[in-house]
């Protein structure tokens, strides 16, 4: 597993963590129970095991050790591989597939989701290359529906509004898990959103 980090790979070799990726994730744990003025760089380095020279060598600032973070455990890379390799162009259960994954991954990663609502004036400040995350998704419905439209396999419709509704649909819904009065956001009860409304996609998508 790697990811890119200033123009360097950065591997996870074996399951354990390196030195950058215990930093972005205890940005993201301190920021979301603290808010981001809240905690120091100090503080992450500490929660890291690190000092806080190593973290400034590493990311070089706070704010950019966030940005970091925030895109690490976001979903573009994840969901890019699940359209390469997890799909069989069967209407259904493709959405079905896309529809969970993206709600794996979102209540996995929401003190990211959780950061991004409650720090918008932080965000702002990078927020142009946050939306690549949503941008690479709706692209990818796109291409799938275009796809799907070809092969005959889909009625005739707008491509483009659809992938938009079906990713408003979904990011509706966690939204209001997130927000919501203390509510579990466990599977159980998503689950049965991603059935019903992949059922009714489904039933108004198929020629």
């Amino acid at each position: 597993m790697h990811f890119v980090l200033a123009g360097r790979r950065v591997l996870i070799v074996n399951g354990k963590l390196s030195t950058a990726e215990k930093l972005m994730k205890a940005v993201i744990d301190l920021v979301a129970e603290q808010g981001y003025n809240g905690v120091s760089t100090k503080e992450i380095a500490a929660c890291a095991g690190v000092n806080e020279v190593t973290l400034f060598r590493h990311f070089g600032s706070k704010l950019n050790l966030l940005e970091k973070a925030f895109h690490h455990y976001h979903y573009a890379e994840e969901m890019e591989k699940l359209f390469q390799q997890k799909l069989t162009y069967s209407l259904h259960d493709d959405l079905m597939t896309i529809s969970s994954r993206y709600h794996e991954l979102m209540i996995r990663n929401r003190k990211v989701m959780q950061i991004a609502f409650k720090e918008k004036p932080i965000i702002k400040q990078f927020q142009e290359s946050t939306h690549k995350h949503p941008q690479k998704l709706q692209e990818l419905l796109i291409d799938y529906f275009n796809e799907m439209k070809r092969r005959g396999m889909l009625a005739d419709c707008n491509t483009e509004l659809q992938a938009k509704a079906f990713m408003w649909m979904n990011h509706g819904a966690f939204m209001s898990l997130l927000q919501g009065d203390g509510s579990s956001l466990g599977l159980s009860s998503v689950d049965a959103f991603i059935d019903e409304s992949v059922n009714t996609f489904t039933r108004a998508l198929t020629p």
